[in-house]
C-alpha cells in the first residue's frame, strides 16, 4: 500500500490497522507524516481524550478472546528443540504459541536488609514486594499479571514445526529451563498472528498509546521510521514473535517521565526474537524496556543516547537494557554505543543478558556530566538481584576522559566502570551476588588503558558477532566501515565508527555520509 508525500491525520481515537501481509510505505520518512493532533503534545503529561496509536500491526487493539493450556509432563531443558505434554489436542504446525512456567516465589530473606522479599528460592524470579511493606513496592496481587499470565514472568513465545503424538517441536531452540514442578505450560493465543506486514518510510508523530503497536504479530518489520512526540512508547512490541525493526529514528518522547509515559521501545508480555538493528534511538525517558519479555531477542548496532527524566535531569537514566519488569532473560546487546547499560529492579529483575562489542560510554552527551554533578555515572551496570549478566569485548569509557573513575564500585556517587549490585534505594546496599555471578571476559577500559580477562576462560580470540555470519550490509554504506567497529583488543585502535551515530552525528538519520 502506497501512500504519496505528504500529511495524513488519524484523530478521534482512529488508527490503522494491518491485520494480513501488507507493507504501509510512504514516500520517506522526510516526506510522508502520520499524525495525531488531538494527542501527545512536547512537554505535555495529559494525553488527549481519545488516546490511541497511529499504527497497529496485527489483528486487533485488544484481544477479543483466551487460548487454552496444557502441562508439560517433563522439564524442557534450555537449548532443546520440543516439549512433551500432556495433550497436544488445539495444537498445530506454523501456530505461535507461549511456553512459561509458575514463578515459585515465597517468602525470602531479602539480601538488601529489608526484611523479607517474594522472589524463587533460587532468585531467578525476584518480585518487588516485601515484608514488612515498603513504599516502593508493586500492588499485589495485581503486579503479578501486569505484563505476563498471573505469576508467569519466565517466558517464550514459539513458533510450533511439527507434531509427534504429545511432542510438540519449535523451529527455534527454547532458551531457558522450564520445568514441571513450576507447572510449566504451553499455550495458545486467541487471536491469530499476523504475518509478513510491515510499515516503511514514514514518519508518526502524535501517538497518545504508542505511534506503532505490533499485536500478536509474527514476522513484521518497521523500517526507515521516524519516530517522535508518543506518550507510552515509541514502538511496543506485545506477544509477538520475530519482529524487526531497522534503519528508524526513535526521538523525544512527548513526556520523559518514568511510569512508561516515555519510552522509545518496549517489549513486553512474552514479546520474542525480536531485532532492532542500525537505529537511533535518542531523547526519551527509558531508551529500551523489556516487561516479561525479549527472549532471543538482539539488539545491534544501534546509537542509544541521552536517557532522561524531564524533571531531573541530573539522574542518569538505565541505557541499553531488558529489563523494568522481572522476567526478562536472554538478550543480546552487540555493537552498540549506549551512554551506559544497566539492568534495573524497579518491578523485579531480569537475567542471563548478553552484552557484547558495545561501546559503553558512561556518561550522555547532551548534559555536561563530564563537569556536572549528574549521576550515576557508570558504563556498565546491574542493580540488585541482576544476575547472570555477561560482558564480553566491550569497551568501556573515553581515551583522556576518566580522571575521577574507579573501576568498580557500588557507590551511587563514584563514577566507576562497573556499578554492579547497586541499589538506589536507602540505605544504598550492594549485593556482592551480582558481581559474583557476572561474566567479565576481554572488556577494554580507557581508565586503565587495557584488556581484561577472566583466567577461567582460557580463549582470547574474540568472534566478529555473536548472530551475524558475516559484514553487515549497513558497514557498507555510504563512505564504508570497518567492522566490527569494537575492537577490545586492537593494539592501536579499539573503536572505529558505527554507522548509527555517524548518521546522527551529521544530522542525517536516513542517509548514510
Amino acid at each position: 500500500m502506497q501512500l504519496s508525500a505528504g500529511t495524513f491525520t488519524i484523530n478521534g481515537g482512529n488508527y490503522l490497522l494491518l491485520n494480513k501481509g501488507i507493507t504501509l510505505r510512504g514516500a520517506g520518512p522526510g516526506a510522508t507524516t502520520l499524525q495525531k493532533t488531538d494527542g501527545a503534545k512536547p512537554g505535555q503529561e495529559e494525553t488527549g481524550p481519545n488516546p490511541s496509536p497511529l499504527v497497529i500491526i496485527g489483528p486487533a487493539r485488544y484481544s477479543n478472546g483466551s487460548g487454552s493450556s496444557t502441562n508439560l509432563t517433563a522439564d524442557a531443558a534450555k537449548g532443546a528443540t520440543s516439549v512433551t505434554v500432556a495433550s497436544a489436542s488445539g495444537f498445530s504446525a506454523g501456530q505461535f504459541v507461549l511456553l512459561d512456567e509458575l514463578s515459585g516465589a515465597g517468602w525470602q530473606t531479602d539480601p538488601a536488609g529489608r526484611g523479607q522479599i517474594w522472589a524463587s528460592p533460587d532468585f531467578r524470579v525476584v518480585w518487588q514486594r516485601h515484608n514488612p511493606d515498603q513504599g516502593t513496592d508493586d500492588p499485589f496481587p495485581d503486579a503479578l499479571s501486569w505484563f505476563s499470565r498471573s505469576d508467569r514472568p519466565t517466558n517464550e513465545i514459539k513458533q510450533i514445526a511439527t507434531i509427534n503424538g504429545n511432542t510438540i517441536s519449535f523451529t527455534t531452540p527454547i532458551h531457558i529451563s522450564y520445568r514441571a514442578s513450576h507447572t510449566a505450560q504451553l499455550s495458545t493465543f486467541g487471536e491469530t498472528f499476523t504475518q509478513g506486514a510491515g510499515v516503511e518510510d514514514l514518519k508518526v508523530i502524535g501517538g497518545d498509546q504508542g505511534n506503532i503497536r505490533f499485536h500478536w504479530a509474527a514476522n513484521c518489520w518497521a523500517k526507515r521510521i521516524d519516530n517522535t512526540v508518543w506518550h507510552d512508547e515509541g514502538f511496543a512490541l506485545e506477544r509477538s514473535f520475530g519482529v524487526t525493526i531497522s534503519e528508524s529514528y526513535v526521538h523525544d518522547a512527548a513526556w520523559a517521565q518514568p511510569g512508561g509515559a516515555g519510552y522509545a521501545i518496549s517489549l513486553s508480555d512474552g514479546a520474542s526474537e525480536a531485532l532492532i538493528e542500525n537505529s537511533i534511538i535518542v531523547k526519551a525517558n527509558k531508551v529500551m524496556v523489556g516487561r516479561s519479555a525479549g527472549t532471543a531477542s538482539v539488539f545491534g548496532y544501534n546509537y542509544v543516547d541521552d536517557g532522561y527524566i524531564n524533571t531531573n535531569t541530573n539522574w542518569i537514566e538505565v541505557g541499553l537494557n531488558a529489563s523494568h519488569m522481572v522476567g526478562s532473560h536472554h538478550v543480546l546487546f552487540e555493537g552498540n554505543y549506549g551512554f551506559n547499560f544497566d539492568s534495573d529492579k524497579t518491578h523485579g529483575n531480569a537475567i542471563y543478558h548478553t552484552v557484547f562489542r558495545n561501546h559503553l560510554r558512561g556518561v550522555r552527551a547532551s548534559f555536561g556530566d563530564a563537569t556536572g554533578g549528574n549521576g550515576p555515572k557508570r558504563c556498565a551496570g546491574a542493580t540488585y538481584y541482576s544476575y547472570w549478566h555477561s560482558f564480553v569485548g566491550n569497551v568501556l569509557g573515553a581515551p583522556g576522559q576518566m580522571a575521577g573513575w574507579v573501576y568498580e564500585s557500588g557507590d551511587l556517587d563514584t563514577p566507576s566502570l562497573y556499578k554492579f549490585g547497586w541499589d538506589d534505594w536507602a540505605p544504598y546496599p550492594v549485593d556482592p551476588k551480582v558481581a559474583q555471578t557476572a561474566v567479565r571476559h576481554g572488556n577494554y577500559d580507557y581508565l586503565n588503558n587495557a584488556v581484561r580477562w577472566d583466567p577461567a576462560f582460557p580463549e582470547r580470540t574474540l568472534p566478529s558477532s555473536l548472530y551475524l555470519s558475516q559484514k553487515p550490509a549497513f558497514f557498507s554504506a555510504g563512505r564504508g566501515y570497518t567492522w566490527p567497529w569494537v575492537d577490545p583488543t586492537g593494539t592501536s585502535t579499539q573503536l572505529y565508527e558505527l554507522p548509527a551515530k555517524v548518521r546522527y552525528d551529521a544530522g542525517t538519520p536516513f542517509v548514510q555520509p
